[in-house]
């Protein structure tokens, strides 16, 4: 890492700030159109053994917070299983390439994880592959704006809840009988299960359960040595934010009114995954830790 990549500097003006170019991307939407491409750390991450010899699985891994977990992982030494949707291939490809080149295996799974089958079928590849699972994290996440709640459909609604909730249940439930202590499940929240955005009513209403469903969980398996914690990210650039804003939120404006001026790239959040998957956080299970560029939780 060079002089410059190391020495202090100042967060607020550390990566691009508003005004962004105009843009829609169609859903699920490809990293690899946005302008300006997020930062994954693939230039920056340095990894020191945090996580040397652990099998992680990580859901919605093929780009946004996903990828940037997925490359930390495997420069802290962990293999990776990541999940995705098939129009997210070549997302997909991008992420496997950077962590093979980071010297661990990759293996990247297509398909719903709102089925049942499949969240089976991703666990069960993962200790075909590994032959354990130490961390599993539930990022995959679907949300659509919309102009208020009589604008939410009882078909998008029911979507919703079996990305962002039933598909976490059915993971968690599928990877626990092959977890050993120490292992941990790491959840993604979201601000908006604490400050509530009207146009996405339906997210964060499953972020607000995903908090519930993780404090419950936590108290079942934290005296089995599993630990279980969300990370509750503020706005971060990534492809879920040109994909799913327009009409109703401002896509050029993204990450303005937070303290700090500007939306997180995902390179400054996956380091939080790091640190609850690691032993440093050895003490830490049930917790909700933000990421959200000063914005506070309560």
């Amino acid at each position: 890492m060079s002089e410059d990549q190391t020495r202090q500097q100042d967060p607020v003006n550390q990566h691009p700030q508003p005004q962004f170019p105009e843009q829609q991307l169609e859903w699920p939407g490809l990293e690899s159109e946005m302008d300006p491409r997020p930062d994954y750390g693939e230039e920056t991450y340095q990894g020191s053994g945090r996580l040397e010899g652990k099998a992680a699985i990580i859901t919605g891994g093929d780009s946004g917070i996903g990828r940037a977990v997925a490359l930390a992982f495997a420069r802290e030494g962990a293999d990776v299983l990541i999940s995705y949707l098939e129009p997210e291939e070549s997302d997909a490809e991008e992420t496997v390439r950077v962590v093979e080149e980071s010297g661990k295996k990759a293996v990247a799974v297509a398909g719903d994880i709102g089925e049942e089958a499949h969240c089976q079928k991703i666990v069960e590849r993962a200790v075909e592959e590994f032959g354990k699972v130490d961390v599993l994290v539930n990022n995959a996440a679907y949300q659509m704006s919309r102009g208020g709640v009589q604008d939410i459909s009882s078909e998008e609604l029911h979507y919703t809840f079996r990305t962002n909730i039933y598909a976490m249940f059915y993971l968690c439930k599928a990877a626990l009988p092959h977890m050993q202590p120490g292992s941990s499940i790491i959840n993604t929240g979201s601000i908006e299960a604490f400050q509530p955005k009207p146009q996405l009513l339906d997210y964060s209403s499953t972020k607000g359960a995903i908090v519930t469903f993780s404090k419950g969980l936590a108290q079942e398996v934290t005296p089995q040595g599993i630990r279980v914690n969300v990370v509750a990210p503020g706005p971060v650039w990534t492809p879920l934010i040109p994909a799913t804003f327009h009409p109703h939120l401002d896509v050029s404006q993204f990450g303005e009114s937070k303290p700090m001026g500007r939306p997180g790239q995902p390179v400054e959040v996956a380091p939080v995954y790091v640190f609850l998957a690691s032993q440093e956080s050895s003490y830490i299970s049930g917790e909700v830790i933000g990421a959200t560029g000063g914005a506070v939780l309560p």
